[in-house]
């Protein structure tokens, strides 16, 4: 467990140390605070592992991945030595400081700061230099075009965007805004996208799902209802859903385009997002509003539950082709258990299972004034609310 503390920490750029014990693990930033005493003997087995520069420690990289800094140990320390850390921290950060001031005139370029934005500005040239000119690709979105943006317009809108915090949406760390080189730079996520991990070789726990679930909706209530500019993100599911290096899930991929005002909600605008997580809506030239991200929510919410994808034509049962469909079927026959029946973990917490099932379907309704807004199916996976009895879908579910 403490290997894993480790490797969370050392994953998160943000992260100056972690407390270990118990077989919990905080990550601190700096500065740092909330410290307190424990009584003797609590404090046993605590370790706290503090961050630091490879070249200012004796120990071996604990990192595969990072190259720059390693953790050091700190053994059995009390909680109540944060005196202590601070003041290791600070003599570390002033190593660090001497070292890098006398390379200043060699290696470090001024950070830009927009005044508009107060982001970091970056250059076109010093993208490509950090990605070794885009060399790795780690996904693909939906393509669009933003057009008529003078620079101006650009900035506010990045001022807006960088005005939007949530611990379950991706960090926005600066941008470019070069000409034609309009690029948004995030945070980096370890762990990859929830595509990988979910339809990989290995299926990941029920309770990790449970929690995934969870992640994206608290996200999605944020952007729907509780920031200033409110945000449909038009384009949910598993590849623009990322995992941080505590499995944390966190969604990507809302950008420029998708700012709506604070009265606004609702939107006509042209074919966009992914076919198999699309609404009705959008095939019957209906107004768009936010219920569109209720209904990929969805899909993407009974993906998790099955671990597989939406579309199956492979499967060798031709009624489990759809999986919504399949879904609703074993729902509506009171054999949800077949849904989960090969995996262990689930099967025992069926009760679970059906509220998932249940809210999916909640959220897959064909008439968008059917779909729960994102704060109530939020309640729903929680089980702070009950789960109602879905209506039948109307003409069951669009068949891809």
């Amino acid at each position: 467990m403490i290997y894993w503390c480790r490797e969370a920490c050392l994953a998160d750029c943000f992260c100056a140390l972690v407390i270990f014990g118990g077989g919990v693990c905080w990550k601190k930033k700096i500065p740092l605070s909330n410290g307190m005493m424990l009584p003797r003997g609590d404090s046993e087995g605590t370790k706290a592992l503090v961050k630091v520069r490879i070249n200012y420690s004796t120990s071996k990289p604990t990192g595969n991945g990072n190259k720059n800094s390693t953790l050091i140990i700190i053994p059995s320390v009390p909680l109540s030595s944060f005196v202590f850390v601070n003041l290791l921290l600070l003599l570390t950060g002033y190593l660090i400081y001497r070292s890098f001031r006398s390379r200043d005139s060699k290696l470090s370029r001024p950070v830009q700061i927009n005044q508009v934005t107060g982001m970091r500005a970056f250059t076109y040239q010093e993208l490509q230099e950090a990605t070794d000119g885009f060399k790795e690709e780690l996904g693909r979105g939906a393509f669009g075009t933003v057009t008529g943006e003078n620079e101006k317009q650009v900035e506010r809108e990045v001022s807006a965007i960088s005005q939007i915090n949530h611990k379950n949406l991706v960090q926005l760390l600066g941008y470019c805004n070069e000409g034609q080189h309009q690029l948004l730079v995030y945070e980096f996520m370890s762990n990859g996208n929830l595509a990988d991990f979910l339809f990989g070789a290995s299926r990941p726990s029920w309770y990790r799902r449970i929690e995934i679930a969870c992640d994206v909706a608290r996200g999605l209530s944020y952007l729907h209802d509780d920031c200033t500019k409110h945000i449909i993100h038009y384009d949910i599911k598993p590849q623009n859903i990322l995992l941080d290096g505590s499995l944390i899930a966190k969604i990507s991929d809302f950008g420029l385009a998708k700012l709506l005002m604070a009265n606004q909600t609702r939107t006509t605008t042209g074919f966009r997002g992914t076919r198999d997580y699309l609404a009705p809506e959008w095939f019957r030239n209906l107004p768009i509003s936010s219920k569109v991200d209720v209904y990929s929510f969805g899909i993407l919410l009974v993906e998790l539950v099955c671990c597989r994808k939406n579309y199956e034509p492979g499967v060798e049962i031709e009624a489990q082709i759809v999986l919504v469909d399949w879904v609703y079927h074993c729902y509506q026959e009171g054999s949800v258990l077949q849904l989960v029946e090969s995996d262990e973990e689930a099967s025992s917490d069926i009760k679970w299972v059906k509220r998932f099932v249940m809210t999916a379907l909640w959220c897959i309704q064909e008439d968008p004034a059917l779909r729960p807004s994102m704060k109530k199916i939020t309640q729903m996976l929680e089980g702070a609310v009950e789960v109602p009895i879905p209506p039948v879908p109307l003409s069951s579910i669009i068949s891809i």
